[in-house]
């Protein structure tokens, strides 16, 4: 595989994995190609052409040296200077694949946050109400994000002749579907939270996590509340969202939210409204949507060496 095939296997695995369904994602891309097909000569020549292939502007190649094949992979969740630095001195390194966006993937991580509306919709709060809830949160990141260097690490993989990606998005949304359709196959066992508890506890990337002291934890509620209607949010869709919207969840009738982190400032309000929260763990469930893809690079022959907080699980062997 080339590091532009691996690239498009990532967008392809996202699109199937995406919670809203492929035919909103292709509405949304349609929308966005005809948008683009109204714009001046001037604007159309400013405009980010890889937003007319992708849905996921978190996930993108860095940076690409034409390689004609890429055999072993370095893949982490944050990959910045010193795995760089590393790869370049392992010497069969092709390829630097991170989860976390880094240069104008993490300069346009705003971008994918509309998709938490649409997600919540499904999950019964009018898009109306998610969407203006969500929208002054994504104008705060997109400020927040601004100053920051984003090409540094960028920088030093092009210097050092090495292929350097990120998949965020797509690895998020295969993450969040393993899980929405473990709670499906399990709903008959699921009454309370300490339920889902133990049932997360099955998944070998949160088994390894909670030997490390970094499982999933009750950030509010108790174990044996009931769940009523749980829903996975905040998993994917690039960044915590607004923490208004808890209000309007408690209204619609959501119990319990199962997510990757979330902030006090969140918590707080989610205990506000009675909302019971199951933190599934940060870098436990990126690995879990990091394996599910790397999977399939293995799949095609391809050697992965994991590093960089990536709790590698090989699904390709017998667990």
């Amino acid at each position: 595989m080339t590091t532009v095939q691996i690239y498009d296997l990532a967008i392809k695995l996202g699109i199937d994995h995406d919670l809203r369904g492929r035919e909103k994602v292709e509405k949304n891309m349609a929308r966005r190609q005809k948008k683009f097909s109204e714009l001046s000569a001037q604007a159309q020549a400013e405009f980010d052409q890889d937003r007319l292939k992708s849905p996921y502007s978190d996930t993108r190649i860095l940076a690409d040296h034409n390689k004609p094949e890429i055999k072993k992979i370095l893949v982490g969740i944050d990959m910045e200077g010193p795995e760089l630095l590393l790869a370049k001195q392992l010497g069969d390194i092709d390829l630097v694949l991170a989860h976390h966006p880094e240069g104008p993937a993490l300069a346009d991580l705003s971008d994918v946050m509309s998709l938490q509306a649409e997600v919540l919709a499904d999950y019964g709060v009018p898009i109306n109400i998610a969407e203006s809830v969500i929208k002054p949160r994504i104008s705060e990141v997109q400020r927040g994000l601004s100053p920051i260097n984003h090409d540094r690490p960028v920088d030093f993989a092009k210097i050092l002749g090495l292929d350097y990606m990120c998949v965020h998005t797509p690895a998020d949304n295969m993450s969040a579907d393993f899980v929405i359709k473990l709670l499906k196959q399990h709903e008959k066992d699921i009454d309370k939270v300490e339920d889902v508890m133990e049932l997360l506890k099955t998944v070998p990337e949160y088994q390894e996590a909670a030997k490390q002291k970094v499982g999933p934890m009750i950030f509010a509620g108790s174990p044996d509340n009931y769940t009523g209607k749980i829903v996975v949010t905040e998993f994917t869709g690039g960044t915590n969202g607004s923490k208004d919207i808890y209000e309007k969840m408690a209204q619609y009738g959501i119990g319990t939210i199962i997510g990757m982190h979330m902030s006090e400032e969140h918590r707080k309000e989610a205990e506000k409204y009675h909302i019971n929260v199951i933190i599934a763990g940060h870098m436990a469930s990126d690995s879990l949507g990091m394996n599910l893809f790397v999977d399939e690079l293995v799949k095609q022959g391809l050697e992965i060496v994991p590093i960089s907080g990536l709790i590698r699980i090989d699904r390709t062997k017998t667990i």
